[in-house]
């Protein structure tokens, strides 16, 4: 039995299970990092006893991947407050006793549609979630990409053409990133209102389309996936996925001759299959995989 925890900056979802089928959750608000854990702990108790084997955990970052640094498995730099140098998987780790897998919460959601979502089969692709921030992992050779640190794919730099949208950009480190332009909150500070409150007409799609087209042309021509899985809330506009197909396809400008682009583009930037569970299941994975690191 594996416990998963996916750990956003608002909500924590926890859950007991092995599979999608019988995977129990249950989620509480993010507060004090000590306050938060001590529940993620209290549930795991109460729901698996003495028959937990691991847990993973998909958290938000920025965080610590590498596992002969010292602070391994600390969220570092983040700006919530009270969670920066948090050693949290160490804190579930001291408490419960069991091996525990770490990684941030979009790679686990590319770990979690890979194995049950809309990227099984697939050794190389890329998860993006658009919403409250932007974010992205990325699977290549059939592994998550970790490198220096873990990919932060919200903050590439895209054109931004101020005389067309004079919006400087919502990001407090790099203004107009791609997630200080596309991100939820600029699409709500450029035009005062909610993407779930816009109408499908309204002119801030096209721009939205264009700037999450533009950041998949960059993966496109570096990483080469053999598709683009689009997750979050702002994604829950199922119209932007015909805008956005159509803008990339115009960006490459016939460059790229593959006809996942020129031809199957419905198959090639696609919604997640697993919908909202896909970051809780990805740390259910994490959990599997630390249980069989540690039987090694």
């Amino acid at each position: 039995m594996f416990g998963a925890i996916e750990a956003g900056g608002t909500k924590f979802v926890c859950g007991v299970g092995t599979t999608p089928e019988d995977l129990k959750t249950v989620q509480f608000p993010t507060t004090s990092p000590q306050a938060t854990t001590e529940a993620a702990v209290a549930y795991f108790r109460e729901r698996a006893g003495g028959e937990l084997q691991a847990v993973g955990i998909a958290s938000f970052g920025p965080v610590d991947l590498h596992p002969e640094s010292p602070t391994f498995g600390y969220i570092t730099s983040t700006p919530k407050s009270g969670w920066r140098n948090f050693d949290f998987a160490g804190a579930i780790r001291r408490s419960l006793g069991v091996p525990v897998g770490f990684d941030t919460d979009v790679n686990g959601s590319a770990l979690g549609e890979a194995r049950w979502g809309a990227a099984q089969g697939l050794s190389d692709f890329v998860y993006l979630t658009v919403g409250t921030g932007i974010g992205g992992g990325a699977m290549v050779h059939g592994r998550i990409l970790h490198g220096l640190m873990h990919p932060e794919m919200g903050h590439i730099r895209v054109p931004h053409d101020v005389s067309q949208d004079p919006y400087p950009g919502a990001c407090p480190y790099h203004g107009d990133c791609l997630e200080g332009l596309a991100s939820g909150p600029a699409i709500e500070a450029r035009w005062g209102a909610t993407a779930r409150d816009l109408p499908p007409d309204h002119p801030a799609w096209v721009l939205e389309a264009h700037y999450l087209a533009l950041g998949l042309a960059n993966w496109v021509c570096t990483l080469s996936p053999e598709r683009i899985v689009l997750g979050g809330g702002v994604m829950e506009q199922t119209h932007l996925f015909r805008l956005i197909r159509k803008d990339l396809a115009q960006i490459l400008n016939g460059y790229i001759q593959v006809a996942e682009i020129t031809e199957r583009r419905e198959d090639f930037v696609v919604p997640p299959r697993l919908g909202s569970r896909a970051g809780v299941l990805g740390a259910l994975v994490l959990a599997e995989q630390a249980s069989a690191s540690e039987a090694r």
